[in-house]
């Protein structure tokens, strides 16, 4: 049931002289388009988990417009409410008002990581998950510790003994959401130029990501195979690095600044007017390129061009026609919208013609496909609870549609799910769907044909 915000300033939101400025653009067009009307109500997960009005996109915004005006600071209720926003999105498709709820999140945040002063542990998780996992040369240390961490036992004997949980809720969690960690071989990076295979239809450059490279190596493996096999040159810059998207989620936004512009010079160096990419959190955030640098001229154009030539994979591949060269892929497979590919970019439709594609394959439609799994970038790191409570509904819609397999277009959202579903003990494997593609390419692996 829909509480109404009633209660005083004072008490919910607190008072202080901090209030937004300039920067955090709450103002105009934006913030007081929100007629309040509830529509964005049914669409959030954080709400619909605690019926809480400032768990909503509505009382979140009440809470924004009352430190815009002065009527309250930003206090520890108002951070609290803030963080454990999602940031997936869905409100925006659902507001008559065309309300801007995710610039006005990411204003919000900046202006609280600018303002107020986290305790002490909360600073010590944050900057950690910043200063690691955005960089792959930081990272691959502490993979190559955690692969043998893996082989030689001691991640079963931690995971029963339950230490880790006592020790750190957020530490379990990470250790839990961890896959089983690639080999050295299997992690090396991909080449620099991949040929098309037959005639070519033109020439693209493809995003690693920070923890796909390393974590999932077969996500990237498999789609620079298939769009090979769809006559594309693939360029992959060595010296690519993270989109920024983490730390613009986190309210960073002169860190995320930088490494857009490394992102920007990277693949104009390459000379490809097209980015692909296979992770929808970095899809988007790169596609708003020209949004983090509106107050910048001398980058806005070239961020505008840039994000113009950004390409979901999925867009990429959705009308190519095979000609009869794909084999059987005898699945029944569930599709699962990330947040930031659906309500982020509007991509819904591509994904499904790329499972279509597949002889053989079932697509069966799950049930809240667009409902946020939890993941949210480093959200089920930092706000364990709830994304657990988020993650539990979205694993039982699964169950219900008797697939053997769900598709997911983010890393993100794969690992959240594989995680749900290892705990919920449903016998559900999580794919991306290019991989799906790709074992209609190449061969489905020899443990899947087991399965079927």
């Amino acid at each position: 049931m829909t509480t109404e915000v009633t209660t005083n300033h004072d008490r919910d939101i607190g008072h202080s002289s901090s209030s937004l400025d300039a920067a955090g653009s709450f103002n105009g067009k934006g913030i007081l388009d929100c007629v309040h009307c509830g529509l964005c109500l049914p669409t959030c997960p954080t709400y619909l988990t605690t019926g809480i009005e400032m768990a909503s996109p509505r009382g979140r915004i009440y809470m924004m417009r009352a430190v815009e005006e002065g009527q309250g600071g930003i206090s520890a209720v108002f951070v609290k409410h803030l963080d454990q926003c999602l940031g997936c999105l869905a409100c925006q498709p659902a507001c008559p008002s065309g309300v801007p709820y995710g610039r006005l999140l990411e204003s919000a945040r900046a202006e609280i990581e600018r303002k107020f002063e986290r305790r002490a542990g909360d600073r010590f998780w944050r900057r950690m998950i910043l200063s690691l996992f955005p960089h792959p040369g930081r990272m691959g240390p502490v993979l190559s510790a955690l692969y043998w961490y893996q082989r030689l036992g001691l991640s079963r004997v931690l995971r029963a003994s339950g230490v880790l949980a006592l020790v750190s809720p957020r530490l379990a969690q990470m250790e839990a959401l961890l896959p089983p960690v690639p080999s050295p071989a299997a992690r090396r990076p991909l080449p620099e130029f991949t040929p098309a295979v037959g005639r070519g239809v033109g020439r693209v450059g493809f995003l690693t990501g920070c923890l796909q490279r390393s974590l999932l190596p077969g996500i990237n493996q498999a789609t620079v195979r298939v769009l090979a096999a769809a006559g594309y040159e693939v360029v992959t810059p060595q010296e690519q690095g993270c989109c920024g998207a983490l730390h613009l989620h986190a309210g960073d936004r002169e860190t995320a600044r930088g490494l857009a512009r490394n992102m920007i010079e990277v693949f104009e160096r390459a000379q490809v007017s097209t980015v692909v990419v296979n992770a929808a959190g970095c899809g988007a955030a790169m596609k708003e390129y020209e949004h983090l640098f509106q107050d910048d001229p001398a980058w806005r154009r070239r961020a505008e061009a840039f994000s113009a030539g950004v390409r979901d994979v999925s867009e990429v591949l959705a009308d190519r026609s095979w000609n009869g060269t794909l084999r059987q892929v005898p699945l029944t497979v569930t599709y699962h919208e990330a947040c930031h590919l659906a309500h982020a970019q509007g991509i819904r439709k591509e994904p499904r013609s790329v499972l279509r594609q597949i002889p053989g394959l079932t697509l069966v439609e799950l049930p809240e496909s667009d409902l946020c799994c939890g993941s949210a970038g480093t959200y089920n790191l930092l706000q364990t609870e709830m994304a657990g409570r988020i993650l539990r509904r979205k694993v039982e819609r699964i169950r219900e549609t008797g697939a053997t397999h769900v598709a997911i277009g983010n890393i993100g959202c794969l690992l959240q799910i594989t995680l749900g579903l290892r705990q919920a003990k449903v016998p559900v494997r999580a794919v991306h769907p290019v991989e799906l593609l790709d074992w209609a390419l190449h061969g489905m692996p020899a443990d899947v044909k087991r399965e079927t």
